[in-house]
C-alpha cells in the first residue's frame, strides 16, 4: 500500500500518519473521522509515572492494605462531614473499616510504596498511622470522588495530589492578610443583604445568606487563574447571590443597584430597550491579584430560565480563542499554546436546576467535543438542598446533584461551606485539574438558604425542621468572624469597623441615586466600529462580488487534491457545479452558499456552521467536506484551496442537541462580530428543542442588555408529504417573536429578521449582508428541501454580481411588462411559487395573475411591496389580491401578513383587501399520510386560478 502524499492544494496536515513495520511493508494508519477539518481539537494526552516493579510487588504483598486504601479513596466521600445541617441521611460505610479487609491490628506495620503517596521518605507506617492519614485526607470537609474516573492517569493524579505534602501547600498559603480577605468578602455580603432586607423590606434580591462561601471561592478561583496567565474569564450563574458577586467582587457600582431597584433603568433609556430584572444585572470589570496581569471577568446576562446561559458562555468563552484555531495546527507536538491557556469558562448552578435541567446534560456532552472544547469548565454548584420548596430527596433520583456531570467522567469535590478555608482549598485542587487536564471539573458547595425561594416567601410552611435548624444557628461569616477572633487573626474592633464602613458606604451610595444617570453605551474591543440597529449611522455595505472571484471560489469549494479519493457519486457533484460555475447559469443552492461562504473568508471574516450533519448537510447537498474513501482522511476545499483567504469555514457536526448547541452557538456570535455564526436544523421544527434559546436570548437580548448577535439560523421548511414533524420550521412562531411594526416606519428596528427566500441568488445575498452591514441581527432563514435540486430555483452568476442586493420582495417579470391585463394578484413566500408557475404556464394565465413574492417577512418591506404593487394598483384599483400558503390557516404567515398586507393596499387606494387561500386550519403542521397532502396541495394550487 502506498503513503499518502500531499498534493498541489495545501494540506496543513497529512491526510494519514504511515508507519513502518519490521517486515519493511508501509502501512497507511487512519486517522479519526473529521481530524482534518479546521477547529478540531483532539482531546490532550496525558501520562503519568507508572508503577515501578517494587511498587506492584509490594502493592501484591500488601493486597489486603491496598483494596482499604481504595476503599477510602473511592467510598470516604459517603461519611464526610460536608453538610452544614446534617440533613443528609448517611448509613455507616462499612466498606471504610479496616477488619473488612482483615486489617485487624493497628499496630502492625505496612511498606505503603505504592499503595500510598504521602511524598516522605518514610515507608513503613501502622495501620493505625495509616487509618489516621486516609480518614484526614477522604473523610474530612472536603469529599472527593474520582475513583470513578476511567483514566488513570488521572486517578493516579488525584491520589498523588491529595495524599502528597503538596496537598497542604493551599492551607499553608492562606496566612493572617488572606484569611482576612475572606472575612472581608464575607462580612460585607451579609451586610449587603441586611442592608437591602431593611431599606428595600419588600425586594425579592435573592440573597446570599447561607451560601456566603461561594465569594471566598470565587475570589480564589478568579485568583488562581490569574496566577496561572488566564487573562479573560467568562462566568455564567443564576441570580441567587448574583448582587453579593457584583458588589462584593465585581467592582459593581453600589449607586447603579439602588438606582435600578428604586425604578430606575441600567442603560440609557433613549436607545429604547426595556433592560432586565434586578437579578440579571451584569459586570465585566478586570480585577488586578498581586504582580499577575489583570483578569477580565464578564459575568454574563441571562434569562430566569435556569442553565440556559450555560451554553452560551461555553461558546462564548470558545469564540475568545478562535485565533488559536487559525494559528496553531493539530499535530500532537504542537502544545504550546492549548485551548484555555488564556481563556476559562466558570459556570455557578443551583442543585435542583443542575440535576433537572436538561440543557445541563446538551452543554456537559459538549465540553469535550472537538469543534466545542473552550478548554475545561470549573463548575461549582451552590447546593441549598432545596429548589423553591422542594427538597432533595424529591427533586433528584440520585443521590448527589452533581451525579448527572459523571456522564463525561468528571471529578466532582463536595465541601462544606461553612468552612471557607477548606471551600478555598477545594477551589485550589479543582484549579489545578482543570489548568492540568483541560477538562471540566464540579465543586458540589454545600450551604443552606436562610430564607425561602425569596426573602418574600415562607419556607417553614413546607419545611419546618429544616428551617428550625438554620434559624437556630449563627450566619456563616458570623462563625468564620469568631473563629478569627478565637486564632487572634482579627479584633472584635477590627471587625465591627468593616461593616460599620461598608454600610456607611451604602447608605452613601443610597443618597447618590438622586443624581446618578446610567453610563453611555459604547462599543469596545472586536465590536469597535459597530453602531446601534436604530442609529443614523447604520449603514450596509452592497453584497455583490465580482465574476471572477464567484468563479474562483465556485470552484475551489470543489477542489479534489489528485490523490484524494473521493465518493464514486460525488463526482457527479463536482462535475454539475464546475458546469453551472462556467455557464454562468444553472447555480443551485449550496453553490451559492459555497461562494457567499468563500467570498467573506478572502474579505476577512470567518465562518463557523454547527449542526447535525452540516458537513454533508442533511439533504446530501452541501458536501463542504470531503471524506477520502479509503482513510477517513477529511478535507475543507475552501479552507485548502483558497490559501489566500485570511477566514476560515468551520464545519461543526455536532451531538445530537439543539438547546445547548444553538446557546453555543448564540454564544460565540455574542463575541465575535466578524464571524458569521450558523446554526442548522436537521429539519425546521426541531428548533422547538431550543425554544428557551430562541426565545430569551435571539428574540430579546437586544431589547433586554442591548446585545447585538448575527446568528443565522437555517430551519429547512416546506410541506412535501414528509409528514407532521419534518414539514414546518413553525415559521409563525418566529414571526410572533418580532416586534415588527403593523405599520410603515421610516427606519424599522425589528429584534431579528425572518425571510422565506425562493432562489439561491437571494440567499448568499442574506448570508453576506449580516456581515456588511455595521450592525448585528439575528436571521431565521425557512431554508429550502425540495428547492435545493429543482432547476427553476436556480440562479445566475449575474444574480451575484457587483450592484445586485438581497430583494425583499421579488416581481413578477412576467406580468410586469402590461399591468392592465392581470385580473389578479396573488402575494405569497416560499417554494409554493414555483409549484404556481408551473400550473400558471400549463393554463396559459400568465398575463393575469401576478404572482409576487415576499421573501422578508420581518421587517415588513412596506415600501418595497407598494412600489411593486403601484403598477397593478394604477391599472385596476379593484383587483382581486390573494395571500396564498401551504401552511394550515391558523400557522404560516398569514397571522403576520394579513394586516400589513392591508395596510400597503389601504395606501394604493385598494380597498378590497386581501383573501386567503390555503389550507384550513390544522393541529399539525402537514398530514402524516401522502395521498392526503397530494390532495390538499392540488386544492391550494386550484383556488388560485378558480374562475379564471
Amino acid at each position: 500500500m502506498k503513503p499518502i502524499a500531499a498534493g498541489r492544494v495545501h494540506l496543513p496536515n497529512t491526510l494519514a500518519r504511515v508507519t513502518r513495520r519490521s517486515s519493511g511493508r508501509v502501512l497507511v494508519v487512519c486517522r479519526k473521522y473529521h481530524d482534518e477539518s479546521f477547529g478540531f481539537r483532539k482531546a490532550r494526552k496525558f501520562t503519568i509515572s507508572d508503577y515501578t516493579s517494587e511498587q506492584l510487588a509490594n502493592r501484591a504483598t500488601n493486597a489486603p492494605l491496598l483494596r482499604y486504601a481504595d476503599s477510602l479513596r473511592t467510598h470516604g466521600h459517603r461519611a464526610a462531614s460536608i453538610d452544614p445541617l446534617d440533613l443528609l441521611r448517611r448509613e455507616r460505610v462499612a466498606a471504610l473499616d479496616p477488619m473488612r479487609y482483615g486489617l485487624d491490628d493497628p499496630d502492625r506495620t505496612f511498606d505503603v510504596n505504592g499503595i500510598l503517596w504521602t511524598g516522605e521518605d518514610k515507608r513503613e507506617w501502622t495501620l493505625d498511622n495509616i487509618t489516621s492519614f486516609l480518614n484526614s485526607v477522604y473523610v474530612g470537609r472536603i469529599a472527593y470522588e474520582y475513583m470513578d474516573l476511567p483514566s488513570k492517569t488521572e486517578r493516579l493524579w488525584f491520589a498523588k495530589l491529595l495524599e502528597s505534602q503538596s496537598a497542604l501547600e493551599p492551607m499553608a498559603v492562606i496566612n493572617a492578610d488572606r484569611r482576612k480577605n475572606i472575612h472581608s468578602l464575607l462580612a460585607k455580603s451579609e451586610v449587603l443583604d441586611n442592608f437591602l432586607q431593611v431599606k428595600f423590606p419588600n425586594l425579592k434580591r435573592y440573597g446570599l445568606e447561607g451560601g456566603e462561601s461561594m465569594l471566598p471561592a470565587l475570589d480564589a478561583l478568579f485568583e488562581a487563574a490569574s496566577k496561572a496567565g488566564i487573562t479573560q474569564l467568562i462566568l455564567a450563574m443564576p441570580h441567587r447571590g448574583r448582587l453579593n458577586l457584583l458588589t462584593g467582587l465585581l467592582e459593581y457600582n453600589p449607586t447603579s443597584l439602588f438606582h435600578k431597584i428604586k425604578g430606575g433603568c441600567e442603560v440609557d433609556e433613549s436607545l429604547g430597550v426595556s433592560g432586565d430584572v434586578l437579578s440579571h444585572l451584569v459586570a465585566s470589570p478586570t480585577l488586578q491579584y498581586g504582580e499577575a496581569d489583570g483578569i477580565k471577568v464578564s459575568l454574563l446576562p441571562n434569562p430566569s430560565h435556569l442553565e440556559a446561559v450555560n451554553p452560551v458562555a461555553l461558546g462564548k468563552a470558545r469564540a475568545k480563542q478562535y485565533s488559536l484555531l487559525k494559528t496553531l495546527s493539530d499535530s500532537e507536538n504542537n502544545q504550546d499554546c492549548m485551548l484555555g491557556d488564556k481563556v476559562m469558562c466558570v459556570q455557578l448552578h443551583g442543585d435542583a436546576s443542575f440535576t433537572g435541567q436538561g440543557v445541563v446534560m446538551e452543554t456537559l456532552g459538549l465540553s469535550g467535543l472537538p469543534h466545542f472544547t473552550s478548554g475545561g469548565s470549573v463548575h461549582i454548584v451552590v447546593n441549598n438542598n432545596i429548589g423553591y420548596t422542594t427538597p432533595a430527596s424529591s427533586a433528584r433520583s440520585s443521590f448527589y446533584c452533581s451525579d448527572v456531570a459523571k456522564m463525561i467522567n468528571c471529578p466532582v469535590l463536595h465541601v462544606n461551606g461553612d468552612y471557607p478555608e477548606d471551600v478555598v482549598r477545594a477551589v485550589d485542587i479543582a484549579f489545578k485539574y482543570r489548568n492540568h487536564f483541560r477538562k471540566d471539573i464540579v465543586i458540589d458547595l454545600i450551604v443552606y438558604r436562610r430564607w425561602g425561594h425569596n426573602e418574600l416567601d415562607e419556607p417553614a410552611f413546607t419545611q419546618p425542621l429544616m428551617y428550625e435548624k438554620i434559624r437556630s444557628r449563627k450566619s456563616v461569616p458570623r462563625l468564620y468572624e469568631d473563629k478569627l477572633v478565637l486564632d487572634g487573626v482579627i479584633s472584635l474592633e477590627a471587625a465591627r469597623a468593616i461593616r460599620d464602613s461598608y454600610k456607611a458606604s451604602l447608605n452613601t451610595a443610597l443618597t447618590d441615586v438622586a443624581s446618578y444617570v446610567p453610563p453611555p453605551m459604547s462599543f469596545e474591543g472586536a465590536w469597535k466600529g459597530m453602531v446601534w440597529p436604530a442609529s443614523p449611522a447604520a449603514s450596509q455595505e452592497e453584497t455583490g462580488v465580482s465574476s471572477d472571484v464567484l468563479r474562483d471560489v465556485g470552484k475551489a469549494s470543489v477542489h479534489v487534491p489528485e490523490e484524494f479519493g473521493i465518493h464514486p457519486r460525488l463526482n457527479r457533484h463536482v462535475k454539475s457545479r464546475l458546469g453551472s460555475i462556467e455557464s454562468g447559469e444553472g447555480i443551485d443552492w449550496a453553490s451559492a452558499e459555497a461562494m457567499a461562504f468563500g467570498s467573506l473568508m478572502l474579505e476577512g471574516c470567518d465562518v463557523r456552521i454547527a449542526g447535525q450533519d452540516v458537513g454533508r448537510g442533511t439533504f446530501s447537498h452541501r458536501h463542504a467536506m470531503l471524506v477520502d474513501q479509503k482513510t477517513e482522511g477529511v478535507i475543507v476545499p475552501l479552507n485548502h484551496a483558497l490559501t489566500d483567504a485570511k477566514g476560515k469555514l468551520e464545519l461543526a457536526n455536532s451531538s445530537l442537541s439543539e438547546m445547548a448547541v444553538l446557546g453555543f452557538e448564540y454564544g460565540a456570535s455574542w463575541e465575535r462580530p466578524d464571524l458569521l455564526p450558523i446554526w442548522e436544523a436537521q429539519f425546521g421544527d426541531f428548533f422547538n428543542g431550543a425554544q428557551v434559546i430562541i426565545d430569551t436570548f435571539i428574540a430579546s437580548s437586544e431589547t433586554k442588555w442591548l446585545k447585538q448577535s448575527g446568528i443565522v439560523l437555517l430551519l429547512p421548511h416546506g410541506l412535501d408529504g414528509a409528514g407532521p414533524e419534518h414539514s414546518s420550521c413553525r415559521i409563525e412562531r418566529m414571526l410572533q417573536l418580532t416586534n415588527d411594526s403593523y405599520t410603515a416606519q421610516e427606519k424599522p428596528n425589528v429584534n431579528m429578521h425572518v425571510v422565506f427566500p425562493t432562489t439561491p441568488a437571494q440567499y448568499f445575498h442574506l448570508l453576506r449582508r449580516q456581515i456588511k452591514r455595521n450592525y448585528r441581527k439575528p436571521l431565521i432563514v425557512a431554508a429550502p428541501k425540495g428547492l435545493l435540486r429543482l432547476a427553476a430555483a436556480s440562479s445566475k452568476l449575474t444574480d451575484m454580481g457587483p450592484g445586485t442586493v438581497f430583494q425583499p420582495v421579488l416581481h413578477d417579470p412576467v406580468t410586469l411588462t402590461d399591468p392592465t391585463a392581470v385580473q389578479r394578484i396573488v402575494l405569497l413566500s416560499g417554494k409554493i411559487y414555483y409549484d404556481l408557475a408551473k400550473e400558471r404556464a400549463t393554463r396559459n394565465l400568465e398575463s393575469r395573475v401576478a404572482l409576487m413574492r415576499i421573501e422578508e417577512l420581518a421587517p415588513f418591506p412596506f415600501a418595497m411591496l407598494s412600489e411593486a404593487l403601484a403598477p397593478f394598483a394604477e391599472a385596476n384599483r379593484h383587483l382581486e389580491v390573494l395571500w396564498v400558503q401551504e401552511e394550515p390557516r391558523n400557522q404560516g404567515a398569514w397571522g403576520h401578513v394579513r394586516e400589513r398586507i392591508e395596510e400597503v393596499l389601504k395606501g394604493l387606494g385598494m380597498e378590497g383587501g386581501v383573501a386567503y387561500r390555503g389550507r384550513r386550519e390544522d393541529a399539525v403542521p402537514a398530514p402524516g399520510t401522502g395521498k392526503v397532502y397530494g390532495i390538499q396541495q392540488r386544492a391550494v394550487i386550484e383556488s388560485i386560478f378558480q374562475g379564471l
